[in-house]
């Protein structure tokens, strides 16, 4: 219900600002009060009209409209038919414009850019509309760049030098002055800095700010895709500095204010190759059969305290960057690895959520409050598995990150068996209420000391897996929970209904290999989903079912205005447990122990600004890990080249058929050019391209064969050669 409230909510809104610029817009000499413009809107209501005054002063404040005397609202000056939007650009040249103002995006054809960007706000007008054609604009100005650095390859000459941007969506070279190439050499791979764009110039000037490297080589490579999307890799001497001046001791009058757990038995479970460890669960059998179990989150916000110069550069970098090789910290070393890392047989600061769950896991109890606690031992999900599979206290060799075999106690063996007896409870209620269990396989690569891949391999999540997870998620539900009943300002994790349109084209896909889903509802939406997702577990088309289902739904983000998370089937629900690598869960702690102390209520817009902030980075992070995956399977199948293997096609598009590999999940593309045989069109109802003489259709989700042909590192691009099923056979 509060989600359709929250889209309702939007969409009045969106109908108010295209009311409003109407009105305004359809005399732009004149000036009019809010009673003026309800009228000419027909808005009557008391309700309605409070939004509309809200409106206008939102429009101007943002500088959209003017007020020319209090109360008196009209278009900017020389506005006229100006709107803002933001631009998408398409590799094409051509673009589309995303605007609060129009309930569809507009197209502009590469001619009308004005030199915007991928990315810009920019001010636009419509251009006179034809018959049978989408609404078209044209670009006048940039109002904002989305981005001012860009990575590329030098071409030098002798007075000058341009860079070649590695962004296909760049439909410009950036000129170099000499003085500007900050010791860059003829090849190299460059950041530079974008600078003016002079009237009689073709292209914009930029100054390169980092030599990053030699393309192809290793680290040039990550830094470069790191560079691409304004990601740091290192910290500035300062920063580091900062850090190391903390004091990091455990102090005794600091243990007095905190509630003591070293004498409960502590343990974490992580990957077998962590390095920081957030959270660690405590577990105590009580005198009446029931159990406590402690969720510990090293308490980062002791340490990072607000507007330091520390906590600067950690909201600036807003989450850590996991790339296929290495992590990009949020916070230095001194911190993340250790002084805030629950690490084994070492007394830590933490803050908690306590439960008493009885043995059907019911909470009947919790308590939230910061802590301290000593870790008893560390686990791997390898070794917390073992013990989960035979109920055996013996860690053989093959499975111990001790390298040798170990015996836990039984009271560690107890622990770890009732929490995930638990912990499957709590996910089958979970799941019976409506969430989603996307269990996608996740690509890795076995890495030699060059960092060269040798090797893949496919993480799969299993039962100690899911009992961290239910923990983590029982934690963030209940933080999340408690502040939000109170209706105080708070940091949520959101997560709205899926499109529908992409649940349609979805239902489409999914039949060609028998599959259907229910759409009725909400309810049936999700049952359906889940049995999908169950029913193609090892079948030639997982992965592309998985991907395609995950981008049906909504892109979950941060915000204070709370609508629930659709795919966990929760009210409410928030990130409190990953401090070490996220900063709204510090946000989070920080508002927590706020409101236990008898805190008012915060600031709403600067926490609304801030998660936006933090939801932006994290889409940086994750497409730059994407990106570092994409380089990996580059290189690992440079190796490979005129080899033939069977793959699934996992994409279709106007210019070719992506296919993925089904041994390695390696994706490349085959160009609609190269098919030899006929003359191939894109159907994009039918998923498909389309042979015009035969009729031969090559379609989502049908199994081909390939031959690599070409692994291009500097463009990260794979492609692939059709091949006749017979000659792998």
């Amino acid at each position: 219900m509060a989600k359709r409230k929250k889209r309702a909510s939007n969409q009045r809104k969106n109908e108010l600002t295209k009311g409003i610029f109407t009105v305004l817009e359809g005399s732009p000499k004149k000036s009019f009060s809010y009673k003026d413009i309800a009228q000419k809107l027909g808005v009557t209501d008391t309700q309605s009209r409070n939004q509309l005054i809200k409106r206008l002063g939102q429009l101007k404040a943002k500088n959209r409209i003017r007020e020319v005397s209090r109360g008196q609202f009209a278009v900017l000056e020389g506005r006229g038919d100006k709107f803002e939007g933001l631009v998408d650009l398409t590799s094409s040249g051509n673009a589309y414009l995303i605007s609060d103002d129009f309930q569809d995006d507009l197209f502009v054809q590469g001619n009308r850019l004005g030199r915007a960007f991928h990315g810009d706000r920019v001010e636009f007008s419509l251009l006179p509309k034809r018959r049978g054609k989408k609404m078209e604009a044209q670009i006048h100005r940039v109002l904002e760049r989305k981005k001012d650095t860009y990575v590329g390859i030098v071409d030098k000459a002798n007075a000058y030098a341009f860079l070649r941007p590695m962004d296909t969506r760049m439909y410009t070279d950036i000129f170099i002055p000499s003085d500007a190439l900050n010791g860059a050499e003829d090849g190299d791979k460059v950041l530079v800095k974008l600078g003016a764009w002079p009237e009689e110039a073709d292209s914009p000037y930029g100054q390169v700010v980092e030599v990053l490297g030699k393309p192809g080589e290793h680290n040039t490579e990550i830094h470069s895709i790191l560079a691409e999307y304004g990601l740091p890799y290192r910290f500035e001497p300062e920063i580091e500095k900062f850090a190391n001046n903390i004091d990091t001791r455990i102090l005794p009058e600091e243990i007095t204010k905190r509630r003591d757990f070293r004498e409960v038995l502590t343990f974490t479970i992580d990957p077998k190759d962590a390095k920081d460890f957030d959270d660690a669960l405590s577990f105590q059998r009580l005198e009446n059969g029931w159990v406590e179990v402690g969720i510990h989150i090293a308490d980062v916000s002791y340490y990072l305290e607000p507007d330091t110069l520390l906590d600067e550069e950690a909201y600036a970098r807003a989450t850590s960057v996991y790339l296929v090789d290495r992590v990009v910290p949020m916070l230095p070393e001194i911190l993340s690895n250790q002084a805030c890392s629950l690490r084994p047989h070492e007394e830590k600061y933490t803050f908690s959520a306590v439960f008493t769950l009885d043995d059907h896991a019911n909470i009947r109890d919790q308590w939230f409050g910061r802590t301290v606690t000593y870790s008893d031992e560390r686990f791997a999900y390898e070794e917390a598995q073992h013990i989960i599979e035979t109920e055996e206290a013996e860690i053989p060799e093959e499975v111990s990150i001790r390298g040798a075999a170990y015996t836990v106690s039984d009271q560690i063996k107890e622990a770890v068996l009732e929490l995930n007896r638990l912990a499957m409870i709590m996910r089958a209620r979970r799941m019976k209420l409506g969430a989603i269990s996307f269990d996608k396989i996740e690509v890795r690569f076995q890495l030699d000391e060059e960092n060269d891949p040798t090797g893949v391999y496919f993480k799969r999540s299993k039962a100690a897996n899911k009992l961290i997870e239910e923990f983590m998620l029982l934690a963030n539900r209940r933080v999340a929970e408690f502040i939000g009943k109170q209706k105080k300002t708070f940091v949520y994790r959101i997560h709205d209904e899926p499109d529908m349109d992409k649940l349609f084209a979805l239902n489409g896909v999914i039949s060609r290999f028998g599959h259907s889903l229910n759409l009725k509802d909400k309810k049936s939406i999700s049952q359906s989903l889940n049995k999908l997702l169950d029913d193609v577990k090892g079948s030639r088309e997982q992965n592309m079912v998985d991907t395609l289902a995950i981008r049906s739904m909504s892109k979950a983000v941060y915000s204070t205005e709370n609508i629930g998370h659709y795919g966990l089937a929760f009210d409410f629900y928030s990130h409190f447990t990953s401090p070490i690598r996220r900063y709204p869960d510090v946000m989070v702690h920080r508002l927590l122990q706020h409101y236990l102390d008898g805190g008012k209520s915060a600031k709403a817009a600067v926490y609304e600004e801030r998660c936006r902030h933090s939801s932006d980075r994290e889409v940086l992070a994750a497409n730059a890990e994407r990106d570092s995956i994409k380089y990996m399977q580059i290189r690992f199948m440079q190796k490979h080249m005129d080899q033939d293997f069977k793959g699934v096609i996992s994409g279709v598009t106007e210019w070719g058929i992506y296919v993925e590999i089904a041994e390695n999940k390696c994706e490349g593309m085959v160009r609609i050019r190269e098919i030899k045989d006929d003359h191939y069109i894109y159907d994009e109802r039918q998923f498909a391209i389309v042979g015009q003489r035969s009729g031969k259709m090559y379609q989502l989700g049908d199994v081909v064969y390939v031959r690599v042909k070409n692994a291009d590192l500097e463009k990260r691009h794979l492609d692939f050669v059709l091949l006749e099923e017979a000659i792998v056979e």
